[in-house]
């Protein structure tokens, strides 16, 4: 079964976000399906061709955590961003956890924020650790490199150039701040009640 891309359209004319930026944006993600799609068939028909001892095989496999990576932190990504501005209730669960781990609600954005300020690209994804009952705001240089096992990705912010050089040029600290401004809270607050 391949996996489909999911229509983002919804997002057009979101405050912060040309439509050409978001369009771009659209057509990269769904470049990382088409090519998950295409990595997952050329395994398995390698397999098929008792070829998956082969040097060919293992680069396909490499590759596939970039693709698929990328194609999944896209959607979330785009999933938690919304026209439609919403806030935390300081009384849902993940509030209440932010106020545990951080301090505050703000003190956890400060540090979401100041993640997603650091030189170079990447991804900043606050984590939830059931097993620990943690959150955590990290660093994803690559798609397929820094990721905490085990752990749920709640908030997912894309700190590539191509999420924000079209409209803010090289000033990702306006862009990080449209990004902000453009949390879908419900949505984040839903994947961690989910994650308990």
């Amino acid at each position: 079964m391949a996996y489909e891309a999911k229509n983002f359209d919804y997002l057009l004319g979101l405050t912060g976000f040309s439509d050409r930026l978001l369009k771009n944006h659209f057509t990269l993600y769904q470049g990382y399906v088409i090519n998950t799609n295409k990595l997952i068939e050329l395994m398995m028909s390698m397999v098929k061709e008792n070829k998956a001892n082969t040097p060919e095989f293992a680069e396909l496999k490499r590759r596939f955590g970039w693709e698929f990576n990328g194609m999944r932190l896209h959607e979330l990504y785009f999933g938690n961003m919304n026209k439609k501005k919403t806030e935390l209730k300081k009384d849902s669960k993940l509030y209440k956890k932010m106020v545990e781990i951080f301090g505050s609600g703000e003190e956890c954005e400060k540090v979401f924020k100041a993640t997603g300020s650091m030189r170079g690209i990447g991804w900043v994804v606050m984590y939830y650790d059931k097993e620990a009952d943690k959150l955590f705001n990290t660093w994803i240089n690559e798609h397929d490199v820094g990721h905490l096992a085990g752990l749920t990705p709640l908030l997912i912010m894309d700190v590539f150039e191509h999420a924000y050089m079209v409209d803010y040029d090289t000033k990702k600290a306006d862009y990080i701040e449209a990004f902000i401004k453009s949390i879908d809270w419900d949505v984040v607050n839903k994947r961690f009640e989910d994650a308990l």
